[in-house]
């Protein structure tokens, strides 16, 4: 019998073990799907309510954080659905751009003045050049001597930068005078919550799926 029980023991820790190992990867699938769900809902709910303070159509200043805000949305990486996405995004960031550009002409105010401005028009030059720049994930010939797998990983590394780019200088635009002189209080704070953990769990993402992708190539 003292034979017998370590070993029944050991099949037993052994199979506990072999559960958890298990487990613990769909644990890390649910916990990534919740976390992608959370940050489509968060993207929502701030576009909406940007939407409801901008009251686009009002006036042409109020057309500018409502496009702005609504090229944050986050999309589906799929090929040329994203690619369409994508441009649909850098549409109307420049029609944002081009509004807000054009408002501050008609009532006679400097140009990019701001860090929220400067930080905005790099932004929308990047998001115009992460666009073109993916034409050879469209078409692989274009990129000859490059493999389809080193430049998805240049183009999510880029992309990424370009989102962050877009979050930064979203948070600048919610310390404008416009944004703190309609929000204030508590609802500042959950208003600027949204962006900040939606690029956290977009940083976690993509890089853990590409570092991933890196070890096993490696």
């Amino acid at each position: 019998m003292r034979t017998v029980l370590p070993v029944s023991c050991a099949r037993e820790r052994q199979e506990t073990m072999a559960k958890l190992s298990e487990s613990e990867p769909q644990l890390y699938s649910y916990g990534k799907v919740a976390c992608g769900i959370l940050t489509h809902v968060l993207c929502v709910v701030f576009t909406v309510f940007i939407t409801v303070l901008a009251k686009p159509g009002t006036s042409l200043f109020s057309w500018h954080p409502f496009l702005m805000t609504l090229a944050k949305l986050p999309h589906k990486t799929k090929r040329r659905v994203h690619w369409i996405l994508q441009c649909l995004c850098a549409s109307c960031a420049t029609v944002g751009l081009a509004s807000i550009f054009y408002n501050k002409h008609l009532n006679g105010k400097p140009h990019f003045a701001s860090w929220h401005g400067l930080v905005g028009l790099g932004t929308v030059c990047v998001v115009g050049v992460q666009s073109l720049a993916a034409l050879p994930l469209l078409y692989h010939s274009l990129a000859k001597g490059w493999s389809l797998a080193r430049l998805k990983r240049y183009h999510a590394a880029s992309g990424l930068v370009t989102y962050l780019l877009g979050s930064v200088s979203l948070l600048l635009g919610i310390c404008s005078v416009w944004f703190t002189g309609v929000v204030g209080g508590y609802t500042w704070y959950l208003a600027a919550l949204c962006p900040a953990l939606s690029t956290l769990v977009i940083m976690s993402q993509v890089s853990n799926t590409y570092m991933a992708k890196k070890r096993l190539v490696s």
